[in-house]
């Protein structure tokens, strides 16, 4: 093995080679070294077409057998030479590589061998459909190229070898500059002027009466060179030169101006931020005594905020557990109906709490009665006074999400930040008393903070947005009255502050860069980078004393202290999780705790102790990065909860403080009217809960065909040579001539319908039993399952649209079989984490989306074992994945119950939303979610083990929704029928439900009696319908069973929907009927 040294020896040489210009040299050593591989001389080789000198330079870094990377590199180049001799009819020379070159890869793919030597028969290759798009020659090798570079890069054996070293030039000539520098340094008798003949023996200078000096001095061959200089020449590399300065920095302690300098008359001197405090008479003066509004708390960067001292003589010395003074208990539960994005409680009036949601929604809610008291959808006040840019990105995209609310200090004011453009401005009175104040157009893009401030005697609201800029504007008039310019990237967060009567406000920028600004336009005073050049929010201790910073970049994130004097770190907590899913909200409670919304909990930290002082998980049901808000006082704590909700936690006297209020919020509830009215339709309360229709006059609805003997429908039961565990997937072959399953033990079952007499088609049916398939060598599809959980895992695969290979995996690494032979062709993705869910890219086979058990997806090239893309936003593991060829998304759903919809060009985040969990059945909100799109491609359907729900694509909408009763058993799987005119649904308790898609309704109900011998505790796991009949679908058992079900030929489909006169359909609609949508058909 190449030494260390000697690598670095044979590196210098390549370097000067090249600036010898040697270049046959430099690639011959490339070549025979194997540790540069000079991808640019491959490409000039490749585009010429020499493809003998091709391969020999290859041959010094990969052979063919090396690994399936090297395998595929060398296939595509003789395929390229074998494709252009059939181009240019040179059928003989054609033969010849085919047999020479290509014949080596026919024992790993005898079909695609047979296939290519089949276009020898052919007049022109063109004429297979694959190769339909072969433009011409050099267009062909360019796209060769560019395959050929993936290759490489996922290729473990060019690792390192694709990037030359960062080496200054001619850094061999000076090594030996240097050496000899060092040896005419021990001359006994150094000569200004040595003459050095040789390097193959030590420099030494001779007397001057030596005859090999009178030679060398009349030499006029042997030029000399002053010794500090350097012996050979190197332009200007030689050895002993200047260093570059390094860039030079500002301290802190300088960037804050003079008092005298200072055009506001209150400001007393003295440094702020990251500066230090000059006048000593203000730091005993102390800031209580400076100015009222440095006791305010000053609402900078996303969702944080700081709180005094509940009791200022408390010593963090005492001996009680600390964590009693953080409110740990579940207290109340808001409903809040979409996402929340912010939250603020009010300064004053503390049970208030103020929210903005993703919709572009923001609420009032009086936490201690759970009553909303305002709620208002966005909305711009004044179009016609809108600024061109914004109507045009209204009239785009109109989905708009709240980036930030905040009350003023004194709470008479609210200010929503808007992700287009917009700042608007409530005045808040009393109650539900909140009226439109001013809309300003801030930003172009997002503004994506804002907070209150005081730098004059009025009080003023200061904005950030992705136009990079932070604006001040006067909130009793709107008048803007600074800009500040100088991030490079949009600005994420600000943070204002006043210290020692002096005000300034710090921003940071997404790219990770903090500056702070004081209220004169003479620019930022200060431009450092945030801990991993991460997302950061800013905040102060409430007391104004200590200054925090916590962000998240690469899905790492860093929550520090920082020391104001110096500039830099004080302190950086521990106990983050990595990676994070999310940029991760904090806030400041009591000057004393800091608290970080990761990891699905709450977790607080001591501000003296970087170790993790607790987590809060408030009974569960967090997302990954929960937002989270404290009171003033720190007695309450809004968190974030999954299903669009929100947690209050309380300490005892926030308890006490809510019951405070409830007495006066019961009063008023119970004058309030007891009947809700949906859709036009008044539904009487109980218990505070809407009945569902299914509770409704059930005699009336429930009029189906139901099928509890196997003499009223056709069925027929798989069979398999060894019991297999319960089925865990089923699929139907894209031909329908066979059926897939999946066991829980990681083995594949396929069976397959021949043709006959009795079944002229060939396809799948009850009619016949057909055959279950198992090649002559023996061997079985079985997904690997090194490092797999059995108990945990959850199976997945995926058919190609051509049924010639399955992707598949049971908790250990993904598997590419080959559906003609069963044999593996591939396995990648080790665990952790494990693919939970795979799903073919539409248009392009060798795409594919990874559910993954972390939560993520990723975008998969198999062909060049590359991921394109890794998409967060869920906060549990992926259950299912969907694309939509005509919409151009993939729609993806997890164990949280939400749903993302992602721009399948871009990978990027559309929409999304959460399934709507039916109250006192929140224990089920992390059940499986599995999702299927609708045959038009616009509408899909969403399965959960409480309801059915189909919903609009595009604006992400619920447009029918059917929920199981609360004493039902709850849903297993779910699937449209081919024609997405029925809905087929398994049940746990063993019954298999058919409803019609245009309103859920329900057609047909078979009983476990009907096709289960004997009764037992057996039910579907999977259902799979068949592709082109409508009316005949498959079901996996909890026992390992398979069985194919169709309704009797003289029915011909599945009950019949009941009549109108029956009253509504077993489901909750949110808006018209899908039938409107060309959902549903009458069947005929």
């Amino acid at each position: 093995m190449t030494s260390m040294l000697s690598r670095d020896l044979i590196f210098l040489i390549l370097q000067f080679l090249d600036e010898e210009k040697f270049k046959d040299t430099v690639h011959k050593l490339e070549q025979e070294s194997g540790l540069y591989f000079n991808l640019k001389y491959f490409e000039e080789l490749v585009l010429n077409g020499n493809w003998d000198e091709v391969e020999r330079y290859l041959s010094g870094f990969t052979r063919p057998d090396d690994n399936r990377y090297s395998m595929k590199i060398f296939f595509e180049i003789r395929k390229q030479k074998y494709l252009e001799a059939l181009d240019k009819m040179e059928r003989g020379k054609a033969v010849e590589i085919l047999v020479k070159d290509l014949k080596a890869f026919a024992s790993f793919n005898e079909d695609l061998f047979k296939e290519i030597t089949m276009l020898l028969t052919l007049d022109n290759f063109r004429e297979n459909d694959q190769l339909s798009n072969y433009r011409d020659t050099k267009t062909a090798r360019a796209i060769m190229l560019i395959e050929l570079k993936k290759l490489f890069e996922a290729n473990p054996l060019f690792r390192e070898k694709l990037q030359f070293p960062n080496i200054r030039g001619s850094r061999l000539r000076m090594l030996i500059n240097q050496s000899l520098n060092w040896q005419h340094s021990l001359c006994s008798n150094a000569r200004q002027n040595p003459d050095i003949r040789t390097l193959f023996v030590d420099h030494s200078c001779k007397n001057s009466n030596d005859s090999f000096a009178q030679l060398a001095a009349s030499n006029q061959m042997i030029g000399s060179t002053p010794k500090f200089e350097g012996f050979l020449p190197m332009a200007a590399n030689g050895p002993f030169q200047p260093s570059s300065a390094a860039p030079f920095q500002t301290p802190f302690t300088t960037w804050m101006p003079n008092p005298s300098t200072v055009t506001h008359p209150a400001v007393s001197g003295g440094g702020i931020g990251f500066g230090t405090v000059t006048n000593p008479a203000a730091i005993s003066k102390g800031l209580g005594d400076t100015d009222d509004m440095s006791k305010t708390r000053y609402s900078g960067g996303s969702d944080r905020m700081m709180l005094p001292v509940t009791n200022p003589g408390q010593s963090h010395s005492m001996m009680f557990n600390p964590t009693d003074e953080l409110p740990k208990t579940v207290a109340r539960t808001l409903n809040q109906g979409s996402v929340p994005t912010s939250m603020d409680f009010h300064p004053i009036q503390q049970t208030l709490l103020l929210v903005g949601t993703i919709v572009g929604d923001i609420s009032l809610w009086e936490v201690s009665s759970r009553e909303k008291l305002v709620s208002r959808n966005f909305q711009v006040w004044n179009i016609g006074a809108s600024t061109l840019i914004l109507k045009a990105t209204l009239i785009k995209d109109p989905c708009v999400s709240v980036k930030r609310v905040a009350w003023s200090p004194d709470g008479s004011i609210i200010g929503v930040a808007y992700s287009k453009h917009l700042m608007q401005l409530y005045t808040y009175h009393s109650g539900n008393d909140i009226r439109q104040h001013l809309e300003i157009d801030a930003h172009v893009g997002s503004v994506n903070d804002l907070a209150f401030c005081f730098p004059t005697k009025q009080l003023s609201v200061i904005t950030c947005g992705d136009d990079k800029t932070i604006k001040v504007w006067d909130v009793a008039t709107g008048a803007k009255l600074y800009t500040f310019e100088g991030h490079d990237a949009p600005v994420h967060s600000v943070c204002p502050h006043c210290k020692e009567n002096v005000h300034f406000v710090f921003s940071t920028s997404v790219d990770g860069k903090i500056k702070a600004w004081l209220y004169d336009m003479m620019g930022s005073r200060v431009d450092y980078d945030t801990p991993g050049r991460s997302c950061t929010a800013m905040a102060y201790s409430a007391d104004g004393k200590r200054l925090f910073s916590c962000g998240t970049s690469y899905g790492e994130s860093h929550i520090v202290e920082w020391n104001e004097n110096e500039g830099h770190v004080k302190r950086t907590y521990l106990g983050l999780h990595k990676p994070c899913l999310d940029i991760v909200q904090f806030d400041t409670t009591k000057n004393r705790f800091l608290a970080v919304g990761d990891d699905f909990s709450v977790k607080v930290w001591d501000m003296d102790n970087v170790n993790l002082l607790t987590s809060i998980d408030a009974e569960g049901g967090l997302p990954a990065s929960p937002r989270i808000r404290f009171n003033k006082e720190g007695t309450l704590l809004a968190v974030s909860a999954n299903d669009n909700r929100i947690k209050i936690l309380a300490t005892v006297d926030g308890m006490r403080l809510m019951r405070t209020y409830e007495s006066q919020s019961l009063i008023a509830a119970r004058s309030a009217s007891e009947t809700v009215t949906k859709n036009g339709d008044t539904r009487n309360l109980e218990n505070g809960k809407p009945k569902l229709p299914e509770e409704v006059n059930q005699t009336k609805i429930w009029k189906l065909t139901e099928i509890s003997e196997p003499a009223q429908f056709r069925s027929l039961r798989l069979s398999a040579r060894v019991k297999s565990d319960k089925i865990s997937r089923l699929i139907y072959t894209n031909s329908g001539t066979g059926i897939l399953a999946l066991a829980k033990s990681a083995i594949h079952l396929l069976w397959k319908w021949q043709r006959s007499d009795v079944n002229l088609s060939g396809k799948a049916t009850t009619k016949v039993t057909p055959q279950l398939v198992q090649p002559s060598s023996g061997v079985t599809m079985t997904n690997d399952l090194t490092e797999a959980k059995p108990e945990e895992a959850l199976s997945c695969f995926a058919l190609s649209k051509n049924d010639s290979y399955v992707m598949s995996a049971s908790g250990g690494k993904v598997s590419l079989f080959n559906m003609m032979t069963f044999k593996t062709m591939t396995t990648f993705m080790s665990p952790p984490p494990a693919a939970t869910y795979l799903a073919f890219h539409p248009q392009d086979n060798n795409i594919i989306a990874v559910g993954m058990d972390d939560s993520t997806v990723l975008i998969y090239n198999v062909r060049v074992d590359e991921v394109k893309s890794s998409l967060k936003g869920h906060s549990k593991r992926i259950t299912g994945l969907a694309f939509s060829h005509v919409l151009n998304v993939l729609v993806s759903t997890g164990a949280d119950a939400q749903i993302i919809v992602w721009n399948s060009d871009k990978w990027e985040r559309q929409n999304n939303s959460f399934l709507q969990i039916p109250a006192g059945r929140t224990f089920m909100a992390m059940s499986d979610t599995q999702v299927q799109f609708h045959q038009d491609q616009i509408h899909f359907l969403a399965v959960h083990g409480t309801q059915l729900a189909i919903y609009e694509t595009k604006k992400l909408e619920c447009v029918k929704q059917w929920v199981v009763e609360e004493s039902s058993a709850p849903i297993s799987h779910a699937i449209f029928s081919c024609d997405s005119q029925s809905i087929y649904a398994g049940f746990l308790d063993g019954t298999v439900r058919v409803f019609g898609s245009s309103n859920l309704q329900l057609r047909c109900q078979i009983k476990s009696s009907a096709y289960l011998q004997f009764s037992s505790p057996v039910y579907p796991l999977v259902i799979a319908a068949h592709p082109q009949e409508p009316n005949q679908f498959a079901v996996g058992l909890s026992d390992g069973d398979v069985n194919v079900f169709e309704p009797l030929e003289s029915e011909g489909k599945w009950g019949v929907p009941p009549p109108v006169e029956n009253g509504s359909a077993t489901c909750i609609s949110t808006v018209s009927p899908l039938a409107a949508s060309g959902l549903d058909q009458p069947q005929s």
